[in-house]
């Protein structure tokens, strides 16, 4: 039996379907989208596809990824230089300046140590923050790390890793969202906004 679309087709539906969160149904409606679009468009896509690890780099300070090394948050003269954030991934970095609340440094551990998947500490950029906070004025680390059993696993690696060097670890608090009704809150998270609450 023929095949019922084109071999180039059939190659992109497979290649989109290997992204995260993209099914074969969302990979055809994608290809299908591209086809019907000017082959200018199609081209632009490909090109910066193509290029994405051209330009890319990693920072050398924070190791998140960058245009130049060291990145522009790392050379920006007005951040808190005694202040750093520790995050899992660079998206959780994106989110966090986009809140506009916080003005130190970031250091992206490239994930969190998960046992089940093989990640361990050494699979992490622990070691080069340690290094980072010994050999810089850190005042302070803000571990950041998602709200998960990896994340507080991660949390605590890195609290017992900087304990030696007198360096302030905090871990972001916890607790009801901005806006967000108590009556929908789960229990865990009551119980923590409870634990965190501050003086008014």
């Amino acid at each position: 039996m023929a095949d019922a679309l084109p071999r180039a087709v059939t190659r992109l539906i497979e290649e989109l379907s290997r992204l995260p969160t993209v099914g074969p149904k969302t990979a055809q409606r994608l290809a299908f989208f591209l086809l019907r679009g000017t082959s200018g468009q199609a081209q632009t896509l490909g090109r910066a596809i193509a290029s994405l690890h051209e330009g890319i780099q990693t920072c050398g300070r924070c190791r998140n990824f960058a245009d130049s090394d060291p990145c522009a948050i790392c050379q920006d003269p007005t951040r808190n230089t005694a202040l750093i954030c520790v995050v899992e991934d660079p998206l959780d970095l994106v989110a966090i300046e986009n809140s506009g609340g916080f003005k130190g440094l970031y250091h992206v551990l490239h994930g969190a140590i998960s046992p089940l998947e093989g990640i361990g500490p050494d699979d992490l950029t622990i070691e080069l923050l340690v290094r980072r906070a010994g050999r810089e004025r850190i005042g302070e680390v803000v571990i950041a790390t998602n709200a998960t059993i990896e994340g507080d696993a991660t949390a605590m690696e890195i609290r017992q890793r900087l304990s030696d060097l007198g360096v302030r670890v905090t871990r972001l608090a916890r607790g009801l969202a901005t806006g967000g009704d108590i009556e929908y809150v789960d229990a865990a998270t009551i119980a923590q906004a409870l634990e965190g609450r501050r003086e008014l």
